[in-house]
């Protein structure tokens, strides 16, 4: 599979739940690729189908029309939204991320090193899951999605209950994953600043596409204003991250946008 193809295509996609009779869908008309070595940030606001968008990418729910279709080398690494621990039944990182694979135990081992090691949190191998900062539960999720050897990260909300320098510190960690394995990475934010500056590409997403791109375009969209009350990436924030490098992207090599 050339490099550039890509790994999802959902081609003029809406979704009407069962229980949503007489109501509008929770997303019309939705067309977008999905390729590797490019960090696709959704946005939008509460009940805009982000949710719903992330559970059609991941075969969980089936389109009411249009196709997704998907390649055939897919291996999908999911990090939900939240995690959430019985601490009656404690449980170290390493048995949470053994629980994660389904390779023979001789392998497991190495591989939970591997990619904590990616990560930058091998020193909690052995610490209790529920008694983590949310900073290192952010962490230890986000090595449990590399352990398939995944060519497509999808992260939901991953900066979720992390303070604003570890979110900087979380993005730059992404940006990194992509660079050096080469995968997409779709990715779920309410946050309107760090999580755009280290994106290829934002679509701003209400019940459809409202509009999509470049995040330096995006911000500029009418779209984008009316749904955000003109909030901008100009606004102050601490010291920010600037998506920098020197390799090409599809949508800069070949000059073609889908959105």
């Amino acid at each position: 599979m050339s490099i550039f193809s890509p790994l999802i295509s959902l081609n003029h996609v809406s979704y009407h739940s069962s229980q949503q009779e007489g109501k509008d869908p929770i997303l019309k008309g939705i067309s977008l690729d999905i390729t590797s070595k490019k960090i696709v940030t959704i946005i939008g606001p509460n009940g805009a189908g982000k949710t719903t968008l992330l559970k059609l990418i991941l075969k969980l729910i089936t389109p009411t029309t249009g196709t997704i279709d998907y390649a055939n080398d897919l291996r999908i690494g999911y990090m939900p939204q939240q995690l959430t621990m019985n601490t009656l039944m404690p449980l170290t990182v390493e048995r949470l991320l053994q629980l994660a694979t389904p390779r023979p135990n001789k392998e497991i081992d190495g591989i939970i090193e591997e990619a904590l090691v990616e990560v930058g949190a091998l020193h909690l191998l052995q610490q209790l899951v529920h008694l983590l900062s949310g900073g290192e539960r952010q962490r230890v999720m986000l090595a449990r999605a590399l352990i398939p050897d995944p060519n497509l990260l999808v992260l939901d909300e991953p900066a979720q209950g992390v303070d604003v320098i570890g979110q900087e510190d979380l993005y730059q960690l992404i940006a990194k994953i992509r660079d050096q394995r080469h995968c997409g990475i779709v990715l779920v934010s309410h946050d309107l600043h760090t999580v755009m500056r280290a994106s290829d590409e934002v679509i701003c997403l209400n019940g459809h596409i409202c509009c999509s791109g470049h995040p330096d375009a995006v911000m500029r969209h009418p779209s984008y204003q009316i749904l955000f009350q003109g909030r901008t990436l100009a606004e102050p924030v601490i010291t920010t991250y600037t998506h920098d490098h020197d390799h090409c992207h599809d949508h800069v090599c070949e000059g073609h946008h889908h959105g």
